[in-house]
């Protein structure tokens, strides 16, 4: 697992937080910070994966 996928999985949490709380308490700011946090998450944990894949290509 390389560090970006953590990061994105952290990231993608702190978003479902935010966004909830910005739900909860009809934030539009706040939600709008979740899902931004979700998406850098998933964009994150992409990258993270195609590192992965790439180390892993040069190996074999």
């Amino acid at each position: 697992m390389h560090k970006d996928e953590i990061k994105g999985a952290g990231n993608k949490a702190k978003g479902a937080v935010k966004e909830a709380a910005g739900k909860a308490t009809d934030n539009k700011k706040l939600q709008a910070e979740g899902k931004m946090d979700k998406a850098k998450g998933h964009v994150q944990d992409k990258v993270g994966k195609a590192k992965d894949a790439a180390r892993d290509a040069l190996k074999h």
